[in-house]
């Protein structure tokens, strides 16, 4: 006997219908599972006809195929245990015939019990959208299924409870869906930039980095506070809307790493990697494609401290997500695509001791150790970097004062504000930031005055600035310009921008 359930499948982020057919005859005992099913989807069958039996059905050895389709796209996961045996029972007539508009996802244990997998939020999102009306999947996935309108989510524990449904023995509690209320609560991150005294230039500098959504790069000894300054930068970032919120946690979800408690991030999410990671690991790949670090950073911070410790193997692949917003990864069969549209922060000290330019302490590296040391960081990288400032260490007097520091929700409203200004102004040409202008829309929206011009061309002569800065510096200009609701480019905001270039030359001789 032929039976048909439905089930949802991976590729990246996004989900495809798959159709488990499950054929019983009689002949030689016999099974098989077709459809490019990987390692993990093979194994099934073990587990499958263990747990059918230890749950107390009836498992008869007969010839048993199953098919994945489409059978042309791999499956992988252990996503498909559950419609497989549902298939088998149904097949068997020990389960009723199960409706179209039904799906099923879930792991098996061999007593029966229905584990929670990896992935459930763009499953979910999938099956909505095909017009799927219920799903059945573990019950500890269940929130987390339920974040999606208009689908029934059934959490369950183990396959006699989905069994006793399907044949109407009982009901199935529907999860219910509270995400909005849990999206629109107040709290936020436990720290904040009012924790940070002094360094009120570097906190300028993040400020606009955040108004704009420009790469920023700090320089400075140990101990500086470039660390702390890095990891408050994602409080003063744009409020996240519940789309932005959702693709997160789709990310998060599929690498496995989504909060038990909390099945949607309500937060602006901030990745620091070691500077051992490899390449895997911060792209994302493996045998089992994974989520990289610049995709769990989506939306948010990827912080790279220490950034001349990083291989330059693994700073090159940095490169084209920083341009294109996104990763592709490629296999032999099959490619997918993981978003990651990050700000990337990093921090580096100015020479392998850390003291070069230091009032408090001598450097004792030589010019060509310091050379060396800073030109570790490729041009082409340097490139996608809008923003350098210089860190100092906080003085003494600073650390002791008790004047009042602004707190990361008073930052985050001029932000809020600017970066409305630029989602406004760019809407027709589907860019959010002006860190994400091109040549032709800095020549629209970056114009310069005389007096501009005239500033511009001295602060080349004198600085010796590269022409690759000239856009860098419009863009920030812009941002600065946002940031005072000005509709224009003044003088003001250009020499600020320009202070935030003065370190090429410093440092990498541009």
């Amino acid at each position: 006997m032929l039976s048909k359930v439905n089930s949802i499948a991976l590729n990246g982020l996004n989900g495809y219908l798959v159709e488990v057919q499950v054929d019983i005859s009689s002949g030689m005992p016999y099974w098989d599972i077709v459809g490019l099913p990987d390692i993990s989807v093979k194994e099934a069958k073990e587990r499958v006809k263990t747990a059918i039996k230890n749950s107390g059905f009836q498992f008869v050895s007969r010839k048993i195929v199953v098919n994945l389709s489409p059978a042309d796209l791999k499956k992988e996961g252990t996503y498909f245990d559950l419609p497989i045996a549902i298939g088998i029972l149904q097949s068997l007539g020990q389960v009723k015939i199960v409706e179209q508009n039904i799906a099923f996802i879930g792991e098996l244990s061999l007593d029966g019990t229905i584990n929670k997998v990896n992935g459930i939020l763009p499953m979910c999102l999938e099956a909505q959208k095909l017009g799927i009306k219920k799903i059945i999947l573990p019950k500890e996935n269940a929130k987390e299924g339920a974040i999606i309108n208009n689908l029934e989510v059934l959490g369950v524990n183990n396959i006699n409870e989905v069994v006793n449904f399907l044949n109407s023995y009982s009901s199935l509690e529907i999860e219910q869906n509270t995400i909005l209320e849990l999206f629109k609560k107040t709290e936020k991150y436990s720290i904040d930039f009012s924790d940070v005294k002094g360094q009120e230039n570097v906190k300028r500098a993040l400020e606009i980095s955040a108004a704009g959504g420009h790469n920023c790069i700090m320089i400075g000894p140990p101990g500086s506070g470039k660390t702390m300054l890095a990891q408050r930068l994602p409080t003063i970032l744009p409020d996240l809307n519940f789309e932005e919120a959702l693709e997160i946690s789709k990310i998060y979800s599929v690498a496995g790493i989504l909060p038990k408690d909390e099945p949607i991030i309500t937060t602006r999410q901030f990745r620091a990697p070691h500077h051992t990671i490899t390449p895997i690991s911060l792209i994302g790949g493996g045998s089992y494609p994974k989520p990289g670090e610049i995709s769990l950073a989506h939306f948010g911070v990827l912080f790279l401290d220490e950034m001349q410790q990083f291989s330059k193997s693994v700073l090159d692949l940095l490169r084209t997500p920083l341009e294109d917003g996104k990763i592709t990864i490629n296999r032999l069969n099959y490619s997918l695509t993981y978003p990651s549209k990050f700000m990337l922060v990093a921090s580096i000290n100015p020479c392998p001791c850390g003291y070069y330019g230091s009032k408090e302490k001598e450097c004792i590296c030589s010019k060509k150790a310091i050379s060396k040391y800073i030109s570790k960081i490729s041009g082409p990288l340097l490139d996608r970097i809008d923003i350098q400032v210089e860190v100092s260490p906080v003085k003494y007097s600073k650390l002791q004062s008790n004047y009042k520091i602004e707190t990361s929700e008073q930052i985050r409203i001029r932000v809020n504000k600017a970066r409305k200004i630029q989602k406004e102004r760019y809407k027709e040409y589907k860019i959010f930031s002006n860190a994400e202008l091109n040549s032709k829309l800095i020549t629209k929206y970056c114009f310069l005055d005389k007096t501009c011009m005239q500033i511009m061309q001295s602060a080349f002569e004198r600085l010796g600035l590269s022409a690759r800065a000239y856009n860098k510096i419009l863009k920030v200009a812009r941002t600065i310009a946002d940031l005072e609701e000005s509709e224009d480019i003044r003088s003001n905001h250009l020499l600020e921008a320009i202070q935030y270039r003065s370190l090429d030359r410093k440092y990498w001789g541009n």
